[in-house]
């Protein structure tokens, strides 16, 4: 296993949609491995495989040890409500801006076997869910920024 170098905005291949994936090959294996890897060095929510150049349809989120998930060709089936906050991304290092998103999103998709799941999110996996779904769709969040970036460290009060 190894990192994988995380593509920044600016980067054409972020603004490209992503492919379907016919199989899981050892080669994709080890890219998910590597972005395992990679999320966790980069202290990460979620990481879709265009962030590190490649152009599949999968993306991995990780909001705690419990609630761990890898999305092989996803879809999303039902999206609603709505939630403002701030936003991230590994790919807009040391930025954050305010983002509104559904409060409750389900994908099917397909795990790291090919074996078919439905994942029902809530608030941060909602969030992150559809943060990463944008990257296979050739989006970055800094499209969807009410307001301005902000560096993480330096966000506005809320009045």
């Amino acid at each position: 296993m190894a990192l994988r170098q995380i593509r920044e905005m600016g980067d054409p291949i972020l603004e490209k949609k992503s492919k379907e994936v016919k199989e899981i090959t050892p080669r994709l294996k080890e890219l998910l491995d590597d972005m395992w890897d990679t999320l966790h060095d980069a202290q990460g929510v979620g990481l879709a495989a265009v962030q590190v150049g490649i152009l599949k349809r999968l993306f991995i989120v990780e909001i705690s040890e419990d609630e761990k998930y890898t999305f092989v060709n996803p879809r999303i089936v039902l999206s609603e409500g709505e939630q403002t906050d701030y936003e991230g991304c590994l790919s807009v290092p040391g930025k954050v801006g305010k983002v509104t998103r559904p409060d409750h999103v389900i994908i099917e998709a397909f795990d790291e076997h090919m074996n078919p799941i439905t994942v029902e999110g809530n608030e941060l996996l909602a969030r992150a869910m559809c943060h990463e779904f944008d990257h296979l769709e050739g989006r970055v969040y800094v499209d969807l920024v009410e307001g301005g970036l902000y560096d993480a460290d330096a966000v506005p009060e809320e009045d």
